[in-house]
């Protein structure tokens, strides 16, 4: 299969499809030894220092692998994606671009597959059978989150990493499926996480110091047991067309119609606080105003650049918001009683 690289989550069946095998480049650079360095690469090209780390990062990937060809996401994504997919042209790169329809209906998703794949050499039809074959792998991380907040089985973070690699399955969906089917049947036997514990959502794009967030959390008597935009990326949406699977993932569109998402998964998940994550430089970290305005539960809002662990500010800031809730169950069971 041919590689391509992708900025965010794409209509991968449409991709498979076309014998070409989806890279996401998120992935690969905070999951790289050395993401300072993709970032260094970066800016000795020109890109400035107060552009988001994840921008740079996707440049130093492409260069330093040797990506030649980028499906970028120009509508609904990140909003300095198009002058990236410039700069990739510059130096060589073959840009296909892929715009998400300013309203999440079918038909107008209809429009843009189509145009895809007729682009890549394939046809809705071919990538309707990819739904088919993707479905079993799907179904799979939906059962890890369920576990995750229902039975207690799973971290947070183990959570994060294996939704947010849904956007392209690691490259292969077959050894996906046999790595995460392995890994629910190795955890089954755990001994599951404190009930007492704080349930926490996260809301917002995923972080860019993941792998210190969740398990300081956890450290604090917390745990995450929803996160946001890394489940929309496993499309939890059965029985779906590929139009009606990719206007349901709420990412692309109004914040309002996260918020509604959202507040359905605090309500059965009875979530005690909310974290909001914001990257630095990013137009999205503009919808704080609007989540606090519209959810009714505390949340704290931490922002990150190029800084891929916690810093001894982000740990006093965390530590004082697990604190005020617990003092406010305190207060409630007081109340109750």
């Amino acid at each position: 299969m041919k590689r391509m690289g992708i900025t965010t989550t794409v209509p991968i069946e449409v991709l498979l499809a076309a014998d070409y095998q989806p890279i996401d480049l998120n992935n690969i650079f905070v999951g790289s030894q050395e993401p300072e360095r993709l970032i260094t690469l970066a800016e000795r090209a020109g890109f400035p220092q107060n552009c988001c780390a994840w921008i740079k990062g996707l440049y130093g990937v492409c260069m330093e692998q040797g990506i030649e060809t980028v499906l970028g996401v120009t509508t609904g994504d990140c909003s300095n994606t198009q002058m990236l997919l410039e700069v990739l042209k510059l130096r060589g790169v073959k840009v296909i671009t892929f715009a998400y329809p300013g309203l999440p209906q079918p038909q107008l998703m209809q429009r843009q597959l189509e145009g895809l794949a007729l682009e890549l050499g394939t046809t809705i039809a071919e990538a309707e059978k990819v739904v088919t074959e993707l479905a079993p792998v799907r179904q799979l991380v939906w059962k890890l989150d369920d576990f995750t907040w229902k039975e207690g089985l799973f971290s947070g973070l183990e959570n994060h990493l294996w939704q947010v690699s849904t956007s392209d399955f690691n490259g292969d969906y077959l050894t996906f499926k046999q790595q995460i089917a392995g890994f629910i049947g190795e955890c089954q036997q755990r001994r599951p996480y404190p009930q007492d514990m704080l349930q926490l959502a996260f809301i917002g794009v995923p972080p860019i110091f993941a792998r210190d967030l969740y398990p300081f959390i956890e450290r604090q008597g917390a745990r995450v047991v929803f996160n946001e935009i890394q489940r929309q990326f496993s499309m939890p949406f059965p029985n779906c067309s590929l139009a009606e699977q990719y206007s349901k993932y709420t990412y692309p569109y109004s914040v309002f119609d996260r918020i509604s998402d959202i507040e359905t998964q605090l309500q059965i998940r009875k979530i005690d606080g909310i974290i909001h994550y914001v990257q630095a430089f990013c137009h999205r970290g503009i919808a704080d105003i609007i989540f606090r305005s519209s959810l009714h539960i505390p949340i704290l809002t931490l922002e990150g650049n190029v800084d891929f662990y916690l810093s001894s500010h982000l740990h006093t800031r965390i530590e004082a918001f697990l604190e005020m809730l617990r003092r406010s169950q305190k207060i409630l069971s007081q109340v109750k009683q």
